[in-house]
C-alpha cells in the first residue's frame, strides 16, 4: 500500500487517531475533531459546525482508504495540524512515522474485544445477515480477521506508548465513556492544544462532550439511514458503502453479556489472558 512505501510525509502537528475496527473509533473522532477544530468552529455556538452536517468518518479521513484510491495528494494538501485516522498495526505504519518521532503524534483506543467482536458481528451483518457471532469470534480468536490479530494490534500500541509516552497516548473506551470530560482534557492536552481557563469557565469541555455524545450524532439527519459514508478502510477491500447510521448502534460498554453465550466469552477471555500475560495491560472492562 503506498501510505506503507513511504508517500507519507509527516508534518509537526499531524495527529493520527489509531484503532481496530468497531473499538470507539466514530466517537474518537467526533471528539479529536471538535476539539482541535475548536477555534474555527465553537462546539456550542455554530449552527454550521462540520459534526452537525458531516459524520466523523467525512471529517476525519484514513489515511489508507487516502492513498489506496490514489488520493495521496488530498493528504498533502490537508492544512496544518493535520488530523487523520487509521486502522493499521503499529508495526504497519509508514516509516517516515518513526523517523519522525516529534512531527506525529499517535492517539490509540482500545476496547474490551468482546464488546468489539459483539459490534463487529451487528455491522457485518448490514452486508452479510447470515452473519454469526461464531463467524465473527473465530477469526477474534486466531487471528485470522481482515484487521489480523486483534490482540496484536493493541499491544503494539500499548508497547509503543509505553516507550514513548510523548508520542502515543493509549486511551481506553470503557474509560473515556466513564469520564468523557476527562478523556477529552487528557486528548487536547497530549495533542498541544490544552483547554484554556477561559474555556474551561465558559464549558467548552462540556459543549464538545454533548456535541459528539452519542445520542446528539445518533439522531443527526446525517447519521441516519438515508446518509452513507464510503470512508472505512474495510470498504476499500469489500467495495462497499456503509450507512451512517450503522455507526451508532449502542454506545455502551458491556452489550457483550446481552448477547454473547458464556462459554464464547470465556474463551475470548482466556485468549486475552494467554497473549497479554506479563504486558501490564487488561482488556477486560472492569480494569
Amino acid at each position: 500500500m503506498a501510505v506503507q512505501r513511504g508517500l507519507f510525509a509527516p508534518r509537526r502537528g499531524d495527529v493520527v487517531l489509531a484503532s481496530a475496527p468497531k473499538c470507539g473509533t466514530t466517537w474518537l473522532k467526533a471528539l479529536a475533531f471538535a476539539t482541535m477544530a475548536r477555534g474555527a468552529h465553537p462546539p456550542a455556538h455554530d449552527a454550521a459546525h462540520p459534526l452537525l452536517r458531516l459524520n466523523p468518518h467525512d471529517c476525519v479521513p484514513f489515511m489508507e482508504k487516502l492513498f489506496a484510491e490514489g488520493w495521496g495528494s488530498r493528504v498533502d494538501a490537508l492544512p496544518s495540524p493535520r488530523l487523520m485516522a487509521t486502522h493499521m498495526h503499529h508495526a504497519l505504519l509508514p516509516a517516515s512515522i518513526a523517523a519522525n518521532p516529534d512531527c506525529c503524534k499517535i492517539v490509540y483506543i482500545c476496547r474490551d474485544p468482546k464488546d468489539m467482536v459483539v459490534s463487529m458481528c451487528h455491522f457485518g451483518r448490514r452486508m452479510q445477515p447470515s452473519l454469526s457471532f461464531l463467524d465473527v469470534l473465530e477469526p477474534a480468536c486466531d487471528g485470522s480477521g481482515l484487521s489480523g490479530p486483534i490482540l496484536d494490534h493493541v499491544l503494539g500500541y500499548w508497547n509503543a506508548s509505553k516507550a514513548s509516552p510523548e508520542t502515543v497516548l493509549f486511551l481506553r473506551s470503557e474509560h473515556m465513556l466513564r469520564d468523557p470530560a476527562g478523556g477529552t482534557r487528557k486528548l487536547a492536552q497530549f495533542i498541544g492544544q490544552p483547554f484554556s481557563e477561559d474555556e474551561e469557565a465558559a464549558g467548552v469541555v462540556t459543549d464538545i462532550v454533548t456535541l459528539c455524545s452519542f445520542e446528539k450524532m445518533r439522531n443527526l439527519d446525517v447519521n441516519r439511514p438515508a446518509g452513507s459514508s464510503s470512508a472505512s478502510p474495510v470498504g476499500v477491500v469489500l467495495e462497499g458503502t456503509f450507512a451512517n447510521d450503522s455507526y451508532f448502534r449502542r454506545g455502551e460498554a458491556g452489550d457483550w453479556a446481552n448477547h454473547m453465550a458464556p462459554e464464547m466469552a470465556g474463551r475470548l477471555d482466556a485468549v486475552m489472558e494467554e497473549k497479554l500475560r506479563g504486558s501490564g495491560l487488561s482488556c477486560s472492562r472492569e480494569s
